[in-house]
């Protein structure tokens, strides 16, 4: 992540990028595949299955002339031939085309129906390729979803299996994978083994649905993993306050002020828009790391 002085001159960029290397379009056009055969297969009954198996094993036989020792492996990847051919599923090159263009519009807020001028959308520019981001409940998918179109690695936390397999499906859908973990759990009692995150996006609707001291606990979590001047985006989320309500869990943090958006009369003014706090940089410089 960058600090806001590296963002004005972006002379320090290169040496302040993660280590992380970036998926590749074939890695990312793999994953699709994978993603898409697996979900298939699990809206399969045991005995689609099984004719699936048997389907594959003919196949082989045919092309070998029983020639062909069948192994696990080989049944595998000819089951997921035959589920690709089946769902017809585009090729690298067709895939490649159509990605570029959605890829392009994935990384605008207002394609997962963000404004502009929120507190997700004003710290986008100090991200960086293989950035880590927590996003915690399922209030603020929208940002998870923007930040993972920007290369940013993001781990989500959220409190129950329904909006986690919403999530992950429209995650899939969108070919955003390859940047994407999400963990499950009673928020406030367990927290995922991350590691050092640079942003943090908290649902304040989740929030206020916490007991007093569940919610104490996951945010002492969330702010220990945080690197010193890392940031936390608190958003009001589907059915939250105001954001600024929070700002008394942040005692000792630095609140960043939001681009200021002039309105014509009689035009829509921009939904609530969040608050942004960064932790504080300790005064020894060593014990300072973006990595």
């Amino acid at each position: 992540m960058l600090t806001a002085a590296q963002l004005d001159s972006r002379t320090e960029s290169a040496r302040t990028r993660r280590a992380r290397p970036i998926l590749s379009p074939k890695q990312r056009y793999h994953e699709y595949l994978l993603q898409r055969i697996e979900d298939y297969k699990n809206s399969l009954a045991r005995e689609e299955l099984l004719r699936l198996g048997n389907d594959a094993a003919t196949e082989i036989q045919d092309a070998t002339s029983g020639q062909y020792f069948l192994t696990e492996v080989v049944m595998q990847e000819t089951v997921d031939k035959l589920i690709v051919k089946r769902l017809r599923l585009p090729t690298f090159t067709k895939w490649r085309q159509k990605f570029a263009k959605l890829r392009q519009a994935q990384q605008s807020p207002t394609h997962w129906g963000l404004e502009r001028h929120n507190a997700v959308s004003a710290i986008l520019p100090r991200l960086e390729a293989g950035d880590h981001a927590m996003i915690v409940g399922g209030g603020v998918e929208g940002a998870l979803y923007l930040l993972a179109a920007n290369e940013v690695r993001v781990t989500c936390l959220v409190g129950d299996n329904a909006t986690c397999t919403r999530i992950e499906t429209r995650m899939a859908a969108e070919s955003l994978t390859g940047n994407f973990e999400a963990f499950v759990a009673m928020l406030g009692t367990w927290f995922p083994p991350v590691a050092p995150i640079h942003l943090v996006v908290i649902d304040g609707a989740t929030l206020a649905s916490l007991p007093s001291p569940r919610r104490m606990t996951l945010m002492a979590q969330l702010q220990d993993v945080t690197v010193p001047g890392g940031i936390h985006a608190v958003l009001p989320g589907d059915a939250g306050g105001p954001a600024e309500s929070w700002l008394s869990l942040y005692p000792d943090w630095q609140r960043i002020p939001l681009p200021v958006r002039n309105h014509r009369k009689g035009t829509k003014r921009d939904t609530a828009p969040g608050v942004l706090v960064s932790r504080p940089i300790p005064a020894n410089p060593s014990q300072a790391s973006f990595a």
